[in-house]
């Protein structure tokens, strides 16, 4: 069973928290703190009757007020934490396409590591923001190839997702993708994209275990040796979190702040979306993999106001 670190308040009263919010975004100054506190102290759901309450109250959105007032990466944890998690998804899907050049990387993260109960969401919460548009004709419009066609795969939201495991078809699998890369002269793409789009998470684990039996190499081995670009990115997305969800995210979150200097869009978003889902487990995963607390690493990479509240979101150690 997996935990969130940011919980629904038990004594939730909307009018105080708007009020909260209204006294801490008016007159000189900005209240930082206490806007911390109200974000941080209540679950999504109870932020969106936040904002309704605070329109009522005061005439005005709340997220007109949070931009007016805020900056920077703390403005955008913020208004991140008051997004709906479908629309913040759709949201960072059509940024990822709308402007020159398309943000494979972000395409990827949002899409591939996904439930089809997830992708259905997605695909409606972007149809309720951007109602002319299709995000699988966006999608197709804005990619091409081999990685166009994993995306398109997942989008139908048609992965099998029955729980048992039959072991003669995962070492069936796990043959055909042998077949198709290793022991071929190039690579066949589609026999990846049938395998790691369609066959259940558990069922991957199965066909990982056979060929790593059968051949002493993992998924995310060949995969790196069979492909490049931003299609191994959506291979070794689906492969990850196929082998373990928790260690998948404790990665991303990690490749986030490693290297010369931090990826926040990226921080933030992993943050935002697993702080109520599953960010106690990440927590730990995170300590194990890296020998180091991930509240440690935030505040090393982090600072002021959007420190504060990130380590708030994460839970401290």
């Amino acid at each position: 069973m997996v935990e969130g670190t940011v919980k629904p308040k038990e004594d939730f009263d909307c009018d105080v928290s708007a009020e909260h919010l209204n006294d801490a975004c008016k007159g000189l100054g900005t209240d930082e703190a206490a806007i911390i506190d109200v974000l941080t102290e209540h679950s999504n759901e109870q932020r969106q009757e936040i904002l309704l309450k605070f329109k009522t109250m005061f005439g005005k959105e709340l997220l007109d007020s949070i931009k007016d007032e805020l900056g920077g990466d703390f403005e955008e944890v913020c208004t991140a934490l008051l997004t709906k998690p479908r629309h913040y998804d759709a949201e960072w899907l059509r940024n990822a396409m709308e402007n020159l050049g398309t943000d494979e990387s972000v395409l990827v993260d949002i899409l591939c590591p996904r439930t089809n109960a997830e992708i259905a969401e997605i695909k409606e919460a972007y149809k309720e923001l951007y109602p002319d548009r299709d995000l699988e004709e966006d999608i197709v419009s804005e990619t091409s190839g081999n990685f166009q066609a994993i995306l398109v795969s997942v989008l139908t939201g048609n992965r099998d997702e029955e729980g048992d495991v039959d072991t003669d078809k995962a070492g069936a699998d796990a043959q055909e993708i042998f077949e198709a890369g290793e022991e071929s002269l190039g690579t066949d793409e589609s026999a990846f994209n049938k395998v790691l789009a369609a066959r259940s998470f558990g069922h991957l684990q199965a066909v990982f275990h056979a060929y790593q039996c059968e051949h002493d190499k993992s998924m995310a081995e060949v995969v790196e040796s069979e492909t490049s670009g931003s299609l191994q990115k959506a291979y070794l997305a689906i492969v990850k979190y196929a082998s373990s969800p928790i260690s998948y995210f404790a990665e991303r979150i990690h490749d986030a702040m490693s290297g010369a200097g931090t990826n926040d869009s990226l921080l933030i978003r992993l943050v935002v979306s697993h702080c109520e889902v599953d960010m106690k487990q990440i927590k730990e995963c995170f300590s194990e993999k890296y020998e180091n607390s991930l509240q440690a690493s935030i505040e090393d990479e982090t600072g002021g106001d959007y420190k504060k509240i990130l380590v708030r979101l994460v839970g401290s150690d």
